[in-house]
Order: structure tokens, then C-alpha cells, then sequence
């Protein structure tokens, strides 16, 4: 009699595509509730006579909230194990969807967003390590495209989901969070089946250590450093001021404008990963920049010019450049980082990308006040075209160097007679 049951798989287990695919709606979900409350600040300044500052504010403290779980706990799943850490986020959120639902007044919107934050980091840095070991084959290109799908559609959705419920449905500073709140509860179940991906050998239990880069992967760390600055800072200064744009440019009241908006970006997003997959990273992320300049061209045009169908159109430019550049960031990235020290380097990218998110769009809160928001955009898009211009360099060098590599490798690889 055979009294080994190791080799047996636990019975509640997922198979690899559907616990892929559930780790990847993390993601999306993460994303998803971080942009839904977008539609709602409105409400919330009208209800509580808050001001933009205070609102901006309230924005950041959710950004600062994920930079400081990403400090703290980034490399945590590494030694923990993939699985209780992204449950460990998904709780984490469902606390805050609670707190978003209490809130009496401002106060309570600052513990909610920094309760959301923190929950945010703690999950998105696990998910996206576990994305590239969950995918049989390890193939860190098929992770990071499922990977930007998720991020770009959670966006969009969120921000859709939101403006809608906050239009049509009763209650409209409890409903929306009651939704994600009940998403939150069905992926938490669905974590249950996940296998986990960190080895016993590599499990030493709780254990924070400080995200970090090595030594060797500093170069397409960089590159990929830049690609998502310049896409994740044009998501936040725009994120923080559709909701004034839309509606003066679509000449509408609805806050179904400042929603559409927002999908529209978020769903051009999604397109690139899926058609542009067999390009070189470095290239994906040279088209992301030039996309990127040409659609924030594009939106200084529209405001300038007060046309709404310039406005949709540069708005899904920004988000072909946005998937572009995120794509062929988190493609050069997962291809470089150790197996071991995975939760680690995407913890210290996420970081990159949450401090380009978080910064400009708080500055942009406050200049808003004195500038106005169509030359807030202006002056804070020509910054983010110069950084992705600047970006063409390190992404060309990088290319030709892989190019030289592959070169070598072939003349070395054929015999001589």
C-alpha cells in the first residue's frame, strides 16, 4: 500500500489558466477601484464644501499608501508565498470599500484611501510576480500582456463603473463601493484555489525586506523605469482632470462624460499588448513615447481649440501609448528579474510608477486652482513628452545592444569547417 500522498495535486486546486486568469483580475480590480472613486470627488466637494486642494490630497493619499506597502512589504510574498499575501490585499480592500461606504465626512475618505493604498501594494506587487511563474513555460511576455490588459481594462472600467452608478443608481456614495466590496468577496474565494508558486525551500515565512534592483539588471530596469513614469503620469493628470474636461469639451452635465472618458483611454490601452506582442520590448516602449507625445499633442490641441471629437481621439492616442509603453515596460522588466528576488523587483517598478502617478497629479491639484485646467494640462503634458522623447535613447541603445548580442550568438553558434 502506497502511503505517499505528496504527488497527489489538493483537490481544490485551479489549473494553471484559470488561476492565471484570477491572479490577472486582481490586478484588474486593484486598478478598478482605484480609479471608480474618480466620478465621485465631485459629490463628495459639493456634499462636504471641500476644496481642490483637499480633494487632491485625498488622491494622494492613496498613492502614497501603495509607495509605502511597496517600502514596507514588496518582497514579503517572496518568502511567504504568492497566495496569502494576495488575500492578505484583497482583505485589505474589502476594509477600505467598508470605510469608503461609513464615511461621514472627509476624514474618513483619507483612512479609506490610505487603507486602499496600502491594500493595493501588498496585492499588485504579488500578482504581477505570480503572473510570471502561474503561466506554464515562463514566458514573461504572455504575463506582462495579460498583465497590461488587466491594468488598462480596470482603468476604464472603473472609472465607467463609477460615473454610471453614480448617475443611475441610489445611493451613490454607497452603491459603487457595495459593488467592488461584493468583486472583492468572489476573487478572495477564487484565492482559495490558487496553487501557490513560491517553492517550500524558498517559503522562510514572514520576513520585510526593502524592494530593490540588482546590480546587473540596472539598464533594462531603467529603460523600463521610464517607459511607465511617462504612461502612468499621463494616467494620473488625466485621471485628475477629466472630470472638469470632459464635460466642458462634450458640453455636457452628465458625469457619465468624465466615465466614458476614462474607458476610452483605458480600452486603447488594451489593444496594443494584443496586436504588437512579437516586438522587441525596447521597441514597444520607442512607439509607446511617440504615441504618447502625438496624443498629448493632439489633447493640447482640443482644449485649445474646444473640439470634443479631438478630445475622444486624443484621448485614445494617450491610450495607445499608454498599452505601448506599459507593455514593453513590464515585458523588459519580468524578462530581467531573478526567479527568487521576483516580488522584490516588481515592487521597486511599481514604486516607480506610483510615484509617477501620484506626484504630477498633485501638483496638477494645486496648480488647477491658479492656472486653470486646460493650461494645467498643457504645461504638465509638454513635461511628460519631454521625459518619453528622452526615453527613445536608452530604448534604441538598448535594442542595438540585444541586436549586437543575438549577432554574436548566431556567428558563435555556427560551425566552421
Amino acid at each position: 500500500m502506497n502511503n505517499d500522498t505528496s504527488a497527489a495535486p489538493p483537490a481544490r486546486r485551479l489549473g494553471p489558466r484559470p488561476a492565471f486568469a484570477l491572479t490577472a483580475g486582481v490586478i484588474g480590480l486593484c486598478l478598478a477601484a482605484s480609479a471608480l472613486p474618480s466620478p465621485l470627488y465631485r459629490l463628495y466637494a459639493a456634499q462636504w464644501h471641500l476644496q481642490t486642494s483637499t480633494v487632491t490630497l485625498i488622491y494622494a493619499t492613496y498613492c502614497f499608501g501603495v509607495l509605502v506597502s511597496l517600502l514596507a512589504f514588496g518582497r514579503v510574498s517572496d518568502t511567504w508565498g504568492r497566495r496569502p499575501v494576495i488575500s492578505a490585499g484583497l482583505a485589505g480592500l474589502l476594509v477600505s470599500m467598508a470605510v469608503f461606504m461609513c464615511a461621514p465626512g472627509a476624514g474618513w475618505l483619507f483612512a479609506a484611501r490610505a487603507v486602499q493604498g496600502l491594500a493595493t501594494g501588498i496585492a499588485i506587487s504579488a500578482s504581477g510576480a505570480a503572473l510570471l511563474e502561474l503561466h506554464q513555460g515562463g514566458d514573461p511576455g504572455r504575463a506582462s500582456r495579460y498583465n497590461v490588459v488587466a491594468s488598462a481594462l480596470g482603468v476604464g472600467v472603473g472609472g465607467l463603473l463609477g460615473a454610471v452608478l453614480v448617475q443611475y443608481a441610489p445611493g451613490p456614495l454607497v452603491t459603487p463601493f457595495l459593488v467592488l466590496a461584493v468583486l472583492i468577496v468572489v476573487l478572495l474565494l477564487g484565492m482559495l484555489g490558487v496553487p501557490e508558486t513560491v517553492t517550500g525551500e524558498s517559503r522562510t515565512g514572514f520576513r520585510i525586506a526593502a524592494p530593490g534592483v540588482p546590480r546587473q539588471i540596472i539598464a533594462p530596469f531603467t529603460l523600463a523605469g521610464l517607459g511607465i513614469a511617462c504612461t502612468w503620469s499621463i494616467i494620473g493628470l488625466y485621471l485628475g482632470l477629466v472630470g472638469t474636461l470632459a464635460p466642458a469639451l462634450l458640453h455636457t452635465q452628465s458625469r457619465l462624460a468624465a466615465g466614458l472618458a476614462i474607458l476610452a483611454l483605458g480600452g486603447a490601452s488594451a489593444v496594443p499588448p494584443l496586436i504588437a506582442r512579437r516586438r522587441a520590448p525596447a521597441v514597444q516602449i520607442a512607439w509607446g513615447a511617440l504615441a504618447l507625445t502625438a496624443g498629448i499633442a493632439l489633447m493640447a490641441w482640443s482644449l485649445s481649440a474646444g473640439s470634443a471629437a479631438l478630445f475622444v481621439v486624443a484621448s485614445v492616442v494617450i491610450g495607445v501609448g499608454v498599452g505601448f509603453g506599459m507593455f514593453g515596460s513590464l515585458r523588459t522588466v519580468g524578462a530581467a528579474a531573478p526567479p527568487d528576488r521576483r516580488a522584490q523587483v516588481m515592487a521597486a517598478f511599481y514604486i516607480v510608477a506610483y510615484a509617477a502617478i501620484s506626484l504630477p497629479a498633485v501638483a496638477a491639484g494645486f496648480a488647477v486652482r491658479r492656472l486653470g485646467a486646460v493650461q494645467t494640462f498643457q504645461i504638465f503634458g509638454a513635461v511628460i513628452v519631454v521625459v518619453s522623447l528622452g526615453s527613445l535613447v536608452p530604448a534604441v541603445s538598448l535594442y542595438r545592444a540585444r541586436a549586437r548580442s543575438r549577432a554574436a550568438a548566431a556567428v558563435s553558434a555556427t560551425p566552421t569547417l
